[in-house]
């Protein structure tokens, strides 16, 4: 018997409609994927194909029009809005771009946020795990002023990671670092995944990240036009250049 998915979508749509009603964006279409427990998956695609807007809708951050939108055992479509936010703030982790921590708080202190918000306990063996496989030790009393980008978005992985989610979302995480720390981090990803079992799905538009993950969906006009495993570089700038993404 197959482990349940960590998440997925069926028959997800989402559609955005103009001040006027009349007209209308899909963004995502009819969109049908499972994606398994401890694996890595990368999003890719061109500009506006929805690569985003699907991330956000499984994460339950977002509402679909229609179809159902799972974290495990969890229809978050079928779901009231508190009930939803539970299932996000327990068994989802969520990593923006633009490291989104709270300026008057230590790193240590926007760690355990999410923890502190649930009414949870820190488990110290976890978090220590944590702050030392991002080499974060010495920067846990520093504010994210006094932080470089890339230690500003470790916390912010550590943030995600504190109460053990079912499923990590990466919003183009590496976006906003240089290539060696960009490169370090996505090391890091991959390493929770093969040695932890953590599930993660991350939005990319970088091939060579991409690379990192085990398997690639590639979207076009809020489809899945390409599901591809073991994905490399050369072959996710082949695909996207297909696209005109590249």
């Amino acid at each position: 018997m197959s482990l349940q998915p960590a998440c997925a979508a069926r028959g997800l749509t989402k559609i955005y409609h103009g001040h006027d009603q009349s007209s209308q964006v899909v963004a995502v279409d009819d969109v049908t994927v499972e994606i398994a427990r401890g694996s890595f998956t990368a999003v890719m695609g061109p500009s506006g194909s929805g690569k985003s807007t699907l991330m956000h809708c499984m994460a339950g951050l977002d509402r679909a029009s229609s179809g159902d939108a799972w974290v495990g055992d969890s229809n978050l479509s079928q779901l009231s809005e508190k009930r939803v936010t539970r299932v996000r703030r327990d068994k989802v982790g969520f990593v923006f771009q633009a490291f989104n921590l709270l300026p008057t708080l230590t790193a240590q202190q926007n760690i355990t946020l999410p923890l502190e918000l649930a009414g949870r306990r820190v488990n110290r063996e976890h978090f220590d795990s944590l702050v030392d496989s991002l080499g974060l030790r010495d920067r846990l009393t520093h504010r994210p002023s006094q932080l470089s980008g890339g230690q500003q978005q470790r916390v912010a992985i550590a943030r995600a990671l504190v109460t053990t989610p079912d499923v990590l979302f990466a919003d183009e995480p590496t976006g906003a670092l240089d290539s060696r720390t960009g490169t370090a981090l996505l090391e890091y990803l991959r390493r929770a995944s093969n040695e932890r079992g953590q599930t993660i799905i991350m939005v990319t538009h970088d091939p060579n990240a991409a690379a990192y993950a085990d398997r690639a969906l590639v979207l076009l006009d809020g489809r899945i036009v390409e599901d591809i495993d073991q994905p490399t570089a050369s072959a996710m700038l082949t695909t996207l250049g297909s696209l005109g993404a590249a």
